[in-house]
């Protein structure tokens, strides 16, 4: 059975237009190097237009919400604001999607709409750190990761701020065709194919290290070195620093402790092996530093909310 590649974006009044280029750009661009089995991409309309975006643009789309029906993915990109309630008709044609198989996918805010149609609850998600709280009071039923780039639970899946969505659109593509493919639509974008670390390095400080300082330099060697990283103690001498200083410089830089750092790079290494390559789940673990396999199974389920079978399983699916 061919899978559905019919991608529908919603338009609606007030667009977020950085949100809706993320998808556009990934999803809508002609990519006739990839072959005949790329997106289609279609844009419908959330209520009668013309409507307004960001940056004084007036947005025409074709297709109202009949348009959703049918859709294989359908994306949310962003909403008019977290206070503003979604028409009953398109919280309906949401529901109706989502019934027939559709995945949906929300780029920041947009997940309150997804919200407000009852499909979330039960459910971890995410969206831009200044909305997460918000997002939780009101929806008590669901859970708020405020520190991942990007939620995906199969059916749904939720983005952090703004170019987050970046890196959930691309997440899309190396599920449906895999991670050649995505890394060619990342360097069209010229960006990098998968960020390390979520959003909490935004928070309330910026990332301080500059490139080409000692600390850059060590991130980009210990992540060939997730087998068998140095203690904190050797990689503050690599990095001529004090261990008290290299802590919280590298908590300024990456957002997390080195050792929760550690981790990401140690599952952002399973994850390609898994991808590309046939080894066994207890390969793939000592590979990637876990050791064992119930170790790499424990940290990808409270990371990532799914197995390492599962995964593979899913990603080889898609792909």
């Amino acid at each position: 059975m061919q899978p559905n590649r019919r991608i529908v974006a919603l338009a609606y009044d007030n667009l977020c237009s950085f949100e809706f280029g993320c998808a556009a750009e990934v999803f809508g661009l002609p990519r006739p190097e990839l072959g005949p089995d790329w997106y289609s991409f279609e844009v419908c309309a959330a209520e009668p237009g013309p409507l307004r975006a960001m940056g004084g643009l007036r947005v025409h789309a074709e297709a109202g919400l009949e348009a959703l029906a049918g859709a294989g993915t359908i994306v949310i990109p962003g909403w008019k604001g977290a206070d503003v309630q979604p028409s009953d008709d398109l919280l309906a044609a949401l529901r109706a999607a989502h019934a027939s198989g559709a995945r949906l996918v929300t780029i920041c805010s947009g997940v309150f709409v997804l919200a407000a149609a009852g499909l979330l609850d039960g459910l971890r998600v995410t969206t831009h750190w200044r909305y997460a709280e918000k997002l939780q009071q009101r929806y008590p039923a669901l859970t708020v990761d405020p520190n991942v780039l990007y939620v995906d639970t199969g059916q749904i899946l939720t983005s952090a701020g703004s170019a987050a969505g970046l890196d959930l659109c691309l997440h899309l593509v190396r599920r449906d065709f895999g991670p050649k493919i995505a890394n060619h639509v990342a360097r069209r974008l010229v960006v990098a194919p998968h960020r390390d670390g979520g959003q909490a390095q935004f928070i309330e400080r910026p990332v301080r290290d500059a490139p080409g300082s000692r600390l850059t330099h060590l991130l980009d060697e210990l992540r060939q070195e997730v087998k068998t990283p140095p203690t904190v103690a050797q990689m503050a001498a690599r990095a001529a620093m004090s261990e008290r200083t290299f802590v919280r410089r590298f908590r300024e830089a990456t957002g997390a402790a080195p050792g929760e750092w550690l981790v990401t790079a140690r599952l952002d290494r399973a994850r390609e092996l898994l991808e590309a390559s046939s080894l066994s789940i207890e390969q793939v673990a000592v590979e990637s530093g876990f050791g064992a396999a119930a170790t790499l199974r424990h940290h990808f389920r409270s990371r990532l909310g799914l197995s390492p079978a599962a995964y593979k399983e899913r990603f080889f699916a898609g792909a």
